[in-house]
């Protein structure tokens, strides 16, 4: 099954949780061939039988131009900026998969307070919009603030997630 792993990062740590993600979906024992992908990279024309994407999350949504220059303006001196280019909303709204792909959502926010968050559900629209069949719930994996670093054992928890995944998918599904 080929998979495919797309996700947009500003400091590291979706990229973080993209690389757990691919991980675990590669261990899980159901010969999966994962590919992960930095959203500026990512091909427009996706063929693989299951497309997993992530996001942070920019106030309550999906990045934008201008939330994207707002959070690189917070990066510090000798930090990286992962995601440079389009962002997963811009991404998502060009590709083309073919009807009825398995998809999955994850976002990376701050756990604290507890407000609610749409990326995940933006990104669920966008997937649908454009055909795929979505597996799972979006699901978020937290960092301690806008920078991070994400909160202990979120790595490990997303590594569980994708076994989870791939677990739950059947010949049939995808």
């Amino acid at each position: 099954m080929r998979t495919l792993v797309v996700y947009e990062s500003m400091f590291g740590n979706t990229r973080q949780i993209a690389e757990a993600i691919a991980e675990g979906l590669s261990t899980a024992g159901n010969g999966m061939d994962v590919e992960v992908q930095e959203v500026s990279s990512a091909p427009t024309e996706v063929t693989a039988d299951l497309l997993v994407v992530g996001a942070p999350t920019h106030a309550f949504m999906l990045s934008r131009p201008e939330t994207r220059q707002a959070a690189a303006d917070q990066v510090e001196t000798g930090q990286e900026l992962v995601s440079q280019g389009i962002g997963l909303r811009e991404w998502l709204d060009q590709v083309r998969v073919p009807n009825g792909t398995a998809a999955a959502v994850f976002i990376t926010r701050v756990r604290r307070p507890p407000l609610p968050t749409f990326a995940g559900r933006q990104a669920k629209q966008r997937l649908e919009r454009r055909g795929c069949r979505l597996v799972t719930r979006p699901e978020s994996f937290y960092v301690s603030g806008t920078p991070g670093p994400l909160l202990v054992g979120e790595v490990d928890r997303a590594q569980q997630w994708a076994t989870q995944l791939a677990g739950s998918l059947t010949p049939t599904e995808v």
